[in-house]
């Protein structure tokens, strides 16, 4: 049954079995990683229609995304010793992800707006939703003891997104979208 009504009262449960405020650090942690992962899903699926696309790349992105977040949601230490856990070399991977991408796209000259194309867009939507996340578990981390691997796999994954949409534009043959200063502003 995929409704269990023991959370109407604005509480869930931890992995372990503990009950917690659905507002909890712990739940606010967990749950932003799961509204990126929702986040790097769709960008997967758009990525299908890229030629040489990165659905591979991301689908594997997800299943580590989806180890952070029963991470987070577990404070027994005894069942976290039974749990997959984040590696150094998960944090590897992506930086050689994002130094292959770096190695096909112009020196960047500015700071990028989002935008270019709807693909690139949505990847700094990702990459968004990731510094959040990033922020919530280094706000859980002030609490509870967090693997400090989480915390640099999530910072490395918003750089991977940054250069993900930017290879995503030029891919396209789109322009890039820089900043700019407002020639109203200067006055």
């Amino acid at each position: 049954m995929i409704y269990t009504k023991t959370g109407d009262g604005g509480t869930t449960s931890l992995v372990g079995g503990s009950r917690v405020n659905k507002d909890d650090v712990r739940v606010e942690a967990y749950g932003t990683v799961d509204e990126l992962n929702s986040h790097i899903g769709l960008l997967a699926e758009m990525f299908k229609s890229v030629p040489g696309g990165y659905t591979d790349e991301l689908k594997a992105v997800q299943n580590t995304l989806f180890t952070i977040q029963t991470l987070l949601a577990t404070e027994s230490d005894e069942w976290l010793d039974r749990l997959p856990q984040v590696a150094d070399d998960d944090v590897e991977l992506i930086e050689r992800q994002i130094d292959v991408i770096t190695a096909s796209l112009p020196q960047l000259r500015s700071f990028v707006v989002a935008g270019g194309t709807q693909l690139g867009a949505q990847c700094h939507v990702a990459r968004c939703v990731c510094r959040r996340a990033e922020r919530r578990v280094v706000t859980l981390a002030r609490e509870v003891k967090v693997d400090p691997t989480l915390l640099r796999y999530l910072n490395r994954l918003s750089d991977y997104l940054f250069v993900l949409s930017r290879k995503a534009v030029v891919a396209a043959g789109a322009d890039e979208v820089f900043y700019t200063v407002n020639q109203a502003d200067k006055k």
